[in-house]
This record gives C-alpha cells, structure tokens and sequence, in this order.
C-alpha cells in the first residue's frame, strides 16, 4: 500500500505532507527549497512507496488564475512526465495559508514559530491532503 504525497508548491519553498500507509492521516513531511523539489521527491519515492501526489491548485474567488497558477501548471506537467505511473490530482488550495495559520495559533504554537514560512508551508500542504482525503470517500 502506498502513501499519497500532497504539495504546496511555492516559488521559493514547496511545503509537503503525507499519509500513513492506510491513507488515514495526512502529516507534515517537510520543506524543500523549491528548486530542489524534483530531487527531493525522486529520492524519497526510491525510500517510500507513493500512489499518488495531490498537488494544490490556486484560484481566486472568483475562479479565476492567480499568478501562482501557471507554476502549478508547469509542475502538474514536470510530475506527470517525472512519475507517469502515478496520478496526479489538483486541489483547490484557497484559503489554506490563512487556515495554516489559524491552525498554529490554535494549537498553541509559539509565535516565533509561527513566523517561520516553512512550517506554514507544511501545514498548508497537510490541509490541502486532507481536503483531498475527504472528498475521496
């Protein structure tokens, strides 16, 4: 059984998440330099077995692109020729980032942390695995 990868693409970091072997909970794996994503994602789908990568999609609330949306594009590209067994789902993404950071400030973690973009990244890219989760069932 393999795992589902979920990620937030970012210009400069790229948040990623995901879950147990049964598919159940969606967790915060890390934070790579975006740029280092590629590699990053061969050598940990060489360590784990991946069924899937979910990866968010951004759109304004009126649906339309932000200028986000073309890099996610490129990326949905980049992985399917990378992982051609392996589908690839996008996500809505909207309001993530703010409902990471409401999630923080609710779990207690300290504002210093909070700060940190990386654990936003994280905790964002959870959400969207989450998201995907549930409207799987």
């Amino acid at each position: 059984m393999g795992r589902i990868l979920a990620i937030d693409l970012g210009l400069k970091r790229t948040g990623l998440a995901v879950t147990d072997p049964l598919k159940i909970i969606a967790t915060a794996l890390e934070t790579v330099e975006t740029r280092d994503l590629l590699a990053y994602l061969k050598s940990y789908m060489a360590r784990e077995s991946v069924e899937r990568i979910v990866l968010g999609f951004p759109r304004r609330l009126n649906n339309e692109d932000t200028e986000m949306t073309p890099h996610v594009r490129q990326m949905e590209s980049t992985l399917r020729a990378q992982f051609p067994d392996l589908p690839v789902n996008l996500v809505d993404e909207r309001f993530t980032s703010s409902m990471a950071q409401r999630a923080m400030i609710e779990g207690g973690m300290k504002k210093k942390d909070r700060r940190v973009k990386g654990n936003v990244d994280k905790i964002s890219a959870v959400l969207i695995l989450q998201s995907w989760l549930e409207s799987a069932k």
